[in-house]
């Protein structure tokens, strides 16, 4: 098993690791991308800050929490405060473009690839930039889904329309209470489709991206592969980064590759064939287009 006491945090300076990123990238015969939040913070996804200060200032004033990921966690006292803080939630992190083109300037660099990528990421942000949605497997979710809380069946509903209801119609952090979503099998409230618990319900689309995915790897495995690991932390290091280790250390053509600003980490032994970049993602992606 890996863990932090079995990795490094630098494998070389930053040029260095820029002209061997681009040779690698270049030269591999296939790309497996893994993205976590660190991709979508670079392309402007703050929970924090300003971002949070224009959309949930009511609630930060009254529950007094200072960022959006702890007023998920909030036990609001009625269903439509709950749905009043999530709709606004759901809206500006699923339905709102991210300010930088972070992953516009991914899909530069791997359209023309034989790419797949994975992430823990439920906000979409692949699809919106462009990428080919067959060659994508959300593991975690995505806040553009409902499903229900029983839940009674293996099924998720698209929630665009009544997120956008509930936003616009909502009043004093409160949304009407004939918008509340119910499951339309079972009438149980539907909840947002993320991985918190056993309850999470993996749909026909998340099944058939699962089967997707452990093909592109299994008709691969033998290539010059580039796993390329983009924000990824130490949260759920199981679905993304200790695999991408493992896959590397077992095909000696294979390169690893960790981009992360603070968090840059690869594991020791497999030094000639890593490549670490403790940097903002954007600036790096940019750097590489321009070697290209």
């Amino acid at each position: 098993m890996f863990s932090r006491r079995a990795t490094i945090t630098s494998t070389g300076n930053y040029s260095e690791q820029i002209r061997k990123l681009s040779h690698a990238l270049y030269n591999a015969d296939a790309l497996v991308i893994g993205a976590g939040a660190g991709l979508s913070a670079a392309a402007g996804f703050a929970y924090d800050g300003k971002r949070f200060h224009e959309s949930f200032a009511d609630f930060e004033a009254k529950y007094g929490f200072h960022d959006m990921y702890t007023g998920g966690f909030y036990p609001y006292l009625t269903p439509e405060e709950f749905w009043a803080y999530w709709s606004r939630y759901i809206y500006c992190n699923r339905y709102v473009d991210p300010p930088k083109p972070v992953y516009q300037d991914l899909l530069e660099l791997v359209k023309d690839r034989d790419y797949f990528v994975i992430t823990t990421n439920v906000d979409h942000c692949f699809q919106k930039a462009g990428f080919d949605k067959k060659r994508l497997f959300y593991t975690q979710g995505d806040y553009g889904l409902f499903q229900c809380s029983k839940p009674c069946c293996h099924e998720t509903f698209d929630n665009e329309d009544i997120i956008r209801k509930m936003t616009e119609q909502q009043k004093d952090m409160r949304i009407p209470s004939a918008l509340l979503p119910i499951c339309p099998h079972c009438g149980k409230p539907l909840t947002v489709n993320l991985r918190s618990d056993d309850k999470f319900v993996e749909d026909e689309g998340w099944h058939m991206a699962a089967e997707r995915y452990a093909n592109f790897l299994r008709t691969r495995e033998n290539l010059h592969v580039l796993f390329l690991e983009l924000g990824v932390g130490f949260n759920t290091p199981g679905i993304i980064k200790y695999p991408f280790w493992r896959m590397t250390a077992k095909n000696s053509k294979a390169m690893y590759a960790c981009i992360n600003q603070g968090d840059a980490i690869c594991p020791n032994g497999m030094e000639a064939r890593t490549i670490c970049i403790d940097g903002d993602i954007g600036t790096v992606l940019k750097t590489l287009s321009a070697a290209k």
